[in-house]
This record gives C-alpha cells, structure tokens and sequence, in this order.
C-alpha cells in the first residue's frame, strides 16, 4: 500500500474546513481496508475513516495518522416471501441507493431522499427524517473489528440503534468500519407520510394519494428550501447539515422549560418512557440566534437555524467557538443542552 501524504481534509468535507491527513487512502475494496489497518497498526499509527464527509468537522491541525476513505461500491437485491432485501457496500452513495429503491416501488427509504452521505454512515448514525429511519429497516450490519481484524456481523438488535446513535457511535467508536449494510424494504408497499411540512406539500400539488415517487419529490423539494441538499450554487452549501441534534427531556423537565421560555405553543413530541423531544430550531432561535445569524466567517443558514455555515477564511476552531455560544445561549434561556450531531476529529467534543 502506497498511502499519499498530506492530503487535505477539508476538500473531502462539506464544511470545507480542516488540516491535512498525514497520510490517506482511498479503498476501493475490502482487502484493501484491511490491509489499511495492518499498515497504520505496523507503523503505531491511528488510523479514521472518511466516508462521504458530511457529517465531520476536522481539527485545523490536521489528523496525525491514516485516514481511510471509504470507496466500497456493489449492490445486491433479494425479493423474497413478500419483501426484498437489498445489500449495498459502505461506499454507495445514500440518495443514489435511495432513488433506485424508490424507482423500484420499494417502500421504506422514501422519507430519507435527499441526505448526503454513504451507505456505511446510515446504521452509525441511525440517519432519519420525516417520520422514518433506518433502523426501521437495517436486518444485518458487516463490519471490520479494527481491534482483531475480524469481519463482524451485527443484526438490528444488536446494533442497539437510538436516536440519531448506535452502538457504533457511542459505546465503540471507532473501533468497527462497516463494510456493508442490508436492509429489508416492502415491495409495492404505502409510503410513510408522518410529517406535516410532507402532508402540507403533498396537499399543495393536489396529491391525495401519494407514490413513493410523490413523497420522495416532496421530501426533496422540502428539504432543498432548507439547503438540506448538497447544491453547488447554494450561499448556505458548507454546512454538516444540522448541528444539533433535536433534544429529549425527561416529562418532569417539561414545565420548567416552557415556563422559562413563555410560550405554551413551544413545540413537542411526546415519546415514549416519559420523556418529550424538543425542537433544536426552535430553541436557537428564540434564543437570539436567528436564521442567517452570523459571527466573522461562520453563521447559522439564511434557510435553516440548525445549520452552521463556514464562509470563505472560516477554519475548524470558528466553527466549534460559533456552536458553543449557539449551546451556551440555549442552555442559559431554557436549561436544555444541545447535543452536536457532527462527528469530530482532532477536536474536544462540544
């Protein structure tokens, strides 16, 4: 293996902020991730792995050791006793895999169109919108152990998915590099429609009984208003997407809240287990931070108080200093700490 050197982060990031790998390989096959790892382990290196950067926020130093990129491709698909499973390799692009599903009349991902990112990201993440997620449809996770080498198989149970987590972000990270997911879809089954900004768009098209294709256009087209899609020519285009995850209080949190933040129209979901899950957003903005807010080269999204967005001269510390005043400023108003969504490298976790 011949890894480049010096090889810049932030060109493989949406954020587009970040220093230099010091060396970095792109794998465009299995033996060749875990011929990865046996390099960087000979050499007493750490070794990260780069999927499609749109969930990342890299130090301004630079990461001191390997970064693999994960370029694995291959797709399989299995229908069977009423529903298909498809297998894709951690490299596959998300939405491509997506469409295909979509176009197919499988019914499952239709709510998740438009998400930027690979395969291999979904089940670390538990990626969801609109009213779906992939845990809903993961059967069987493959993963390297970086730790042994050994190829692992994780089914859904196992993966201990949670909000917007799994048992690969939180309780190991880093220790597994998925390799592949399979998921299970229904043929020619009804789409998922939960949401109102999705019912609201439907409606507006005069769609009383939507396709697949209908709620993935909507999904899109919603999510493009909120420069939730990766667009060249959008002003708000360096972003991780949202930054924060929306936050879970318990039931008994609740009036304290509401109460500090004088509004009884405050949004909310009730959950299950007594708990109740807020409205990021929302909170950012009635905490001063309003849409397009902006503080030097970084700012939240003229589209989206969620995103953060680096500007032309933004490095990796404006972005981490910007989201901990956004988390300071929410925390003094309501009491309730915002949970950053991105991961980071070379950097001390908000």
């Amino acid at each position: 293996m011949s890894p480049l050197e010096n090889v810049r982060l932030a060109e493989h990031c949406t954020l587009g902020v970040g220093g230099p790998a010091r060396f970095f390989v792109e794998a465009r096959e299995e033996a060749a991730v875990l011929e990865a790892l046996e390099w960087a382990r000979a050499r007493r290196l750490p070794i990260r792995v780069l999927g499609g950067g749109s969930n990342l926020v890299v130090a301004d130093e630079g990461i001191d050791g390997l970064v693999v990129k994960i370029a694995l491709r291959g797709l399989d698909t299995r229908e069977a006793h009423g529903v298909v499973e498809v297998t894709a390799a951690a490299g596959e692009p998300w939405d491509e895999l997506v469409r295909l599903c979509v176009d197919h009349g499988w019914a499952g991902f239709e709510c998740l169109s438009g998400i930027p990112g690979l395969v291999g990201a979904t089940p670390m993440q538990n990626v969801g919108a609109y009213g779906q997620e992939v845990s809903e449809t993961v059967i069987l996770v493959r993963a390297l152990d970086a730790r042994t080498g050994r190829i692992m198989t994780f089914e859904n149970r196992e993966c201990r998915f949670g909000y917007r987590d799994s048992f690969f972000r939180s309780d190991e990270p880093g220790r597994y590099v998925i390799l592949s997911v399979a998921y299970r879809l229904r043929p020619r089954g009804a789409p998922t429609v939960r949401y109102a900004d999705v019912e609201k768009d439907l409606a507006a098209r005069r769609i009383a009984k939507p396709s697949l294709t209908d709620v993935r256009a909507s999904v899109i087209a919603i999510r493009r208003t909120k420069s939730m899609v990766l667009d060249p020519g959008d002003e708000n285009r360096r972003s991780c997407g949202s930054f924060f995850t929306n936050p879970i209080i318990a039931d008994a949190e609740l009036a304290a809240v509401e109460s500090r933040a004088g509004d009884r129209t405050m949004p909310r979901w009730p959950l299950p287990g007594g708990r109740v899950k807020l409205s990021a957003a929302w909170l950012i903005e009635r905490a001063g931070y309003t849409r397009g807010h902006g503080d030097g080269p970084v700012g939240l999204s003229t589209n989206h108080a969620l995103a953060i967005v680096a500007h032309d001269g933004a490095r990796a510390r404006d972005v981490v200093a910007f989201a901990r005043r956004v988390q300071t400023a929410v925390a003094d108003r309501f009491g309730v700490r915002l949970a950053p969504e991105p991961v980071f490298w070379g950097l001390a976790a908000l």
